[in-house]
Formats: structure tokens, C-alpha cells, sequence
């Protein structure tokens, strides 16, 4: 399919083919999506909330519901706060969300609306609200519309004035809810009071019930959000995503943050960790302790298929700066290491990390990047193996290279938004991933004498 992928490499800077990255407003109709009876808003054309439904549904395999402000020639002419205005009465009408989100388009953002005005101008019902952000298409990724509409909903909803409580904030970072559920079950471990926003689990994972509810009981709460303003500390996890966030709650509400990388692989599962018994005043519970126990196991049985391979990685910054880590601990080499989503604080981490582990040399690190380009690369220094999302397997089957799929999207595959990246647990299930790819690859091509039942 991608056979003809020119091995020369020339330099382009106006051009992206086959990008690493979606457009802003998906983020943050997923971090929308994670807020309890909240209906997601594109204020743009209706072409373009049909396409970032559909494609947040391919990955879920779940109905991404939201609405469009359904632009026509006349809202491109003279503004779409008319469509903005018809839009919300209908939507508290007919669907009875308790909040709007709204964001913007290209379009929107093009025309320059002003969001903020006709926020102020709309007829809201007393116990309804509509917040908003802005993410124009043509800017970043979908990690940043992520972390811009997290970020909206905490200038809009969190309460500087709230009771000061017990609670831990916690900024998931752009994650499936496998990896939320994940993100609980460690906490509730430590016994720490937690708010987590966006909490998509029981929304974009639910249960097959027989009977479809388009607002499912799942996801935080406004009085959760609320009192994000009294919490004593929040967590962001995964600088892209979760820095924004952190920030916004820092600015309204002083409420200090820390933040750590995603918790995937071993080392930055023990930052995670530790950070929680630090400020649970208790130590890592025993069957945490074992479940790292359970991953080093791995780690050492399988080291033989992990050693020395070189492989490439793509997906989002945070996820990417994760695997990355994994892969070194197993004794692997990533090669390339890739995000579509611009920042020079990508590159800056992921050459510290390779560093770290004396791997830089060779390595090609880059943002703003795209498949073209890593199949490019490929093509001049093959790799032993290739870790990302589902776009990576026309690469793949070019070049004849396994492939572990992780991050988002996972368009052609079931279940991976189930199961988890982060933690012990998650570390488990990549590193198995990984070492299933290398073994069946070598089952694949060996003689018919070297095949072995037990490896």
C-alpha cells in the first residue's frame, strides 16, 4: 500500500502527509465527554462535529454523542452567534444536559466569534450552564484541544471559594478509560480522597444493557469540579495533556500541582507511586509491590526477545514519552521516536531520556512529525519493530515489520480502550504485547526445523 515511499529524504515544512495527530477539537470533545451529562458542542459547521464523532466512536467502538452549531454561508458571513443562540435553547430543550461545552472550529475561529460574548448574552435556565474553549483546527493536536477544554471547564466551574478538603485533583492526561479505572483502583489502594477530571469510564466503556441512555451515570461531577477549589493538591499526568489544567486551577484557586509523566513502565510508576505515599502518609500497598514484582519478573524471563531491538515509536506526546521508557527498561532501543503534535518540550524529554540510558546516539527525535517521514527514516535504518496506533500498519506491511499497536487511535482492533498503558498492570500487558510481536514474527520466519514449541 505504501510500497512506493520514496527512500530520499527532502526537507518539508509547509506540507504534512500522513500526520501523527488529529485536529483539536476531538480532544476536547472527549475531555467533554468525561464530565457527567454534559453534551460536547463543535460551534462550526456540522461536517466537522460528524467526523470527530466518528472518529472518537472507531476508536471507542461507543456513540460519541454531541451537537453542532450546523453553519451555514449566512453564519460564515455574518458570525454564527444566531446558530449558537438557537442551538443551546434546543439542546436544554430536547436533550436536558446539565452543562454545554462548547469549543470552536476552524471555521468559528476563522470568522473570529466571540465566544465569551455570546456566552454572556444567552437566556441559560438557573440550574444550567454552558462553558467554552477555543480550538482552532489549524493549531496543535487533538492532545491540546484536550487540554484546553479540561482547562475551560476549570475557569468556568471550579470554586475558589470551596471548603477547603481532602481531596487530590487529578488530570488523567489523554488516556482510555482502562487506564482511568487503573488510575482509581492504585488510589483508593492509598486511600486517597480524589476528584479526577475528565473521567470518561462508564461513558466511552460502558456495559451492553439493552437500553441506550445518551447521558450515562459516569464521569465528574460540576459539584466534583466545584470543589477542585478547596482540594489540597492536584496531579497532572502527562505534561501535553494535563499542564494547562494544572495551571488554570493553580491561577484561579492557588491550589498547587505536580506534574509527572504518565505512569507507564516501571520508573515512572515508582515516581507515581511514591508521590501518592507521600502524600498519603502510607506506604505502597503490598499487592502494588507485587504487581511490580510480577513485571520485573517479566522483564528478566523475556529479556532474550527484548535485548538490543531496535524499534520505533509514534502516537501522542505523553503516551509516546511512556512507551519510550518501557522500552528502554526492557532493554530495547527506540530508533525513532515520534509525536504529530508540535513542542520542543517533547523533543527535550525524549532526548533525556534516551540519553539517560546512553541510547541517544543514532536516535531521531522529532515533533510536529508525521508517518511519511518515519517511513522515510525506516527505510534508510530499519527497525526490528514498529509501536503506535493503527496508522502504523501500512507501514508495517510495507516493510514487513511487527507491529504493536498502542495510544490512539486503535481503529481496527477490539478492546485496547479497555485495558490499561499505566501502572504495573498496564507495563504488564504492553511488555507482553511487545514480546508476543518479536515471538511471532520469529515463528513466522524460521525453518520448519527451528520452530519451537517452548521458547
Amino acid at each position: 500500500m505504501l510500497d512506493q515511499t520514496p527512500k530520499e529524504i527532502s526537507e518539508r515544512k509547509a506540507l504534512r502527509i500522513n500526520p501523527c495527530k488529529t485536529c483539536q477539537p476531538v480532544g476536547a470533545l472527549y475531555a467533554a465527554l468525561g464530565v457527567r451529562r454534559c453534551m460536547p458542542h463543535s460551534h462550526g459547521s456540522q461536517g466537522c462535529v460528524s467526523y470527530h464523532r466518528t472518529f472518537l466512536t472507531r476508536h471507542f467502538k461507543e456513540p460519541a454523542v454531541a451537537s453542532s452549531s450546523s453553519f451555514t454561508e449566512g453564519a460564515s458571513v455574518f458570525g454564527g452567534g444566531a446558530n449558537l443562540r438557537s442551538s443551546v435553547k434546543n439542546i436544554f430543550d430536547v436533550y436536558d444536559p446539565d452543562v454545554i461545552a462548547v469549543h470552536t472550529t476552524c471555521l468559528s475561529e476563522t470568522i473570529g466569534d466571540d465566544l465569551n460574548s455570546y456566552i454572556m448574552e444567552l437566556e441559560i435556565p438557573d440550574d444550567k450552564l454552558v462553558v467554552h474553549c477555543n480550538t482552532p483546527s489549524y493549531v496543535g493536536s487533538h492532545v491540546n484541544g484536550f487540554a484546553n477544554m479540561v482547562a475551560g471547564f476549570i475557569r468556568y466551574l471550579a470554586d475558589p471559594r470551596a471548603p477547603k478538603n481532602d481531596k487530590i485533583g487529578v488530570f488523567p492526561g489523554f488516556v482510555n478509560p482502562g487506564d482511568i479505572r487503573e488510575y482509581k483502583r492504585i488510589l483508593d489502594l492509598f486511600e486517597l480522597a480524589r476528584v479526577i477530571l475528565p473521567d470518561q469510564t462508564g461513558i466511552m466503556d460502558g456495559p451492553m444493557t439493552g437500553v441506550y441512555e445518551m447521558f450515562p451515570e459516569g464521569g465528574t461531577t460540576i459539584d466534583e469540579i466545584r470543589s477542585l477549589g478547596g482540594a489540597r493538591q492536584a496531579l497532572a499526568l502527562g505534561a501535553a495533556a494535563s499542564t494547562e489544567p494544572a495551571l488554570a486551577l493553580k491561577s484561579k484557586c492557588k491550589v498547587e500541582s505536580s506534574v509527572l509523566p504518565l505512569p507507564i513502565g516501571v520508573e515512572a510508576t515508582d515516581n507515581f507511586l511514591m508521590t501518592l505515599s507521600g502524600l498519603s502518609g502510607r506506604p505502597v500497598p503490598k499487592e502494588l509491590e507485587e504487581e511490580r514484582g510480577r513485571l520485573i519478573d517479566l522483564m528478566l524471563d523475556a529479556n532474550p526477545y527484548f535485548y538490543a531491538r531496535k524499534c520505533a515509536i509514534f502516537g501522542d506526546p505523553d503516551t509516546v514519552l511512556g512507551i519510550t521508557s518501557l522500552c528502554l527498561e526492557l532493554g530495547m532501543i527506540p530508533l525513532y521516536v515520534i509525536t504529530g503534535t508540535p513542542g520542543e518540550s517533547f523533543t527535550e524529554s525524549a532526548k533525556e531520556l534516551l540519553s539517560r540510558y546512553g541510547a541517544l546516539e543514532g536516535a531521531k527525535v522529532k515533533a510536529a512529525a508525521d508517518l511519511f517521514e518515519l517511513h522515510q527514516w525506516i527505510k534508510n535504518g530499519r527497525v526490528d519493530l514498529l509501536i503506535g496506533t493503527s496508522y502504523g500498519k501500512q507501514i508495517a506491511k510495507a516493510e514487513d515489520i511487527p507491529f504493536v499497536r498502542a495510544g490512539f487511535p486503535i481503529l481496527d482492533r477490539y478492546g485496547h480502550s479497555y485495558h490499561p498503558l499505566v501502572g504495573y498492570r498496564g507495563g504488564l500487558l504492553l511488555a507482553e504485547r511487545i514480546a508476543d510481536a518479536v515471538m511471532d514474527e520469529m515463528d513466522r520466519k524460521c525453518l520448519d526445523e527451528d520452530l519451537e514449541v517452548v521458547m
